[in-house]
């Protein structure tokens, strides 16, 4: 097991950029498009993985990781399996935070928000742009049910398979898209001895308002 010793030995300096509250764009969708390209272009991992948190009714939290699948000024939008537990912590509680962490920027970008799902059609041209496996994986998945096995889920996708041919695959009526419509963005850069820049933009009567917070 790792020591109290050994971790307070693990820690890095960041130096790579600044972040001033005087040259951010106006707009927070503007400054996220602006961060995300240049993720793009650095080539990390999966820049649209984000942690996603959620509530249940009592504010009991849980977390997980999904993937940013497009965004706009309407919000930020990912799909999943309507009948899993952060689905149904959505329905009883819409408000989600989702958080971003481009370690090799030495970049986090956090946002709250009000959740609504997508439009039936909206989730339907993304699921067409599925690879078949995984069209195929999200008829099978009971998400977040217990199974006795992994070979019982294979089983499912091997009868699925074979249920569909060459027909075309249509989108499972529990799944879809869900749309984070932002109140927050926190932009955080990275700098040394811990001082780092901090951006947060908050909506107050349809404004956005920015202002540095203290690391």
């Amino acid at each position: 097991m790792m020591s109290s010793d050994d971790l307070a030995r693990v820690r890095k300096d960041y130096s790579r950029h600044s972040l001033d509250e005087l040259e951010v764009d106006l707009n927070p969708f503007v400054q996220f498009h602006r961060w995300f390209q240049e993720a793009l272009k650095a080539v990390l991992p999966e820049p649209n993985a984000m942690v996603l948190a959620t509530a249940n009714s009592d504010g009991k939290p849980s977390a997980r990781v999904v993937l940013l699948k497009g965004f706009d000024e309407r919000g930020l939008v990912f799909f999943t399996n309507y009948d899993g537990r952060k689905s149904a912590e959505l329905a009883s509680n819409p408000q989600a935070a989702a958080l971003f962490f481009w370690v090799e920027l030495e970049r986090q970008v956090r946002i709250e928000g009000t959740v609504e799902k997508t439009s039936k059609l909206e989730s339907e041209e993304y699921f067409k742009t599925r690879p078949l496996e995984s069209r195929l994986s999200a008829w099978a998945s009971k998400q977040s049910s217990v199974i006795p096995s992994r070979s019982f889920l294979e089983q499912k996708m091997s009868d699925l398979k074979s249920r569909y041919g060459n027909q075309e695959i249509p989108p499972p009526p529990f799944w879809g898209g869900f749309r984070i419509q932002p109140q927050v963005f926190e932009f955080w850069q990275g700098r040394e001895n811990r001082l780092h820049d901090r951006v947060r933009y908050m909506l107050q009567g349809g404004v956005w308002h920015i202002e540095r917070l203290s690391p």
